[in-house]
């Protein structure tokens, strides 16, 4: 299979990845071989797996200079295996629905000290109408068509300090310590 790659598109990529190619590339003509590994979907760039005794080495091939793609051989069981490992498929389970509402709250409560307008839509936070906070409610899990606001949220977000862990039995029974009148601390031992 040969192809023109900047003007081919997913459907032939997806034939593509997981064979072992040929890659010919810049004005030079330079061939580049081994085990295509994926495609970046908006520069075409390609990376390009070889296995050796010492392990598996990658090389990206930039897409602008990608002249053809040539699939030589398809993977054998174990190579296909050895390919489907080098990058595994994002992990779905994410946290379960009780984590998902403590950390929920936790970044509301978080947005409300800082006088951030925030409510809760359902499994979502809503900061001023303009902005959507998702599970797990990290700032990568916001999105808003205004980029100010938008990177305001993520930045607080981004320092917002970890969440207490739930209180030990121990320490809630514990008395507070004793304080002067008119000093912002506990009273020094020996006063």
């Amino acid at each position: 299979m040969q192809c023109g790659w900047l003007h081919s598109g997913p459907q032939l990529w997806l034939r593509c990845v997981h064979r072992q190619v040929r890659v010919t590339a810049g004005k030079q003509r330079e061939e580049h071989r081994g085990w295509l590994l994926t495609v970046d979907p908006v520069s075409h760039s390609v990376a390009l797996v070889s296995f050796g005794e010492d392990g598996a080495s990658v090389r990206v091939v930039l897409g602008h200079a990608v002249e053809h793609v040539e699939v030589l051989q398809e993977p054998d069981p174990d190579t296909e295996e050895r390919l489907r490992s080098l990058l595994p498929p994002p992990e779905t389970g994410g946290p379960d629905p009780g984590e998902r509402r403590r950390r929920r709250s936790g970044v509301r409560r978080w947005l409300q000290q800082n006088r951030v307008p925030v409510e809760e839509d359902g499994n979502e936070l809503r900061v001023a109408r303009v902005l959507t906070i998702r599970a797990p409610y990290r700032p990568d899990d916001c999105s808003s068509a205004n980029q100010i606001i938008l990177d305001r949220v993520q930045r607080l977000l981004r320092v917002q300090p970890d969440p207490v862990p739930d209180s030990d039995p121990v320490l809630e029974t514990s008395p507070a310590p004793e304080t002067a009148p008119g000093l912002d601390g506990p009273i020094p031992p020996g006063h």
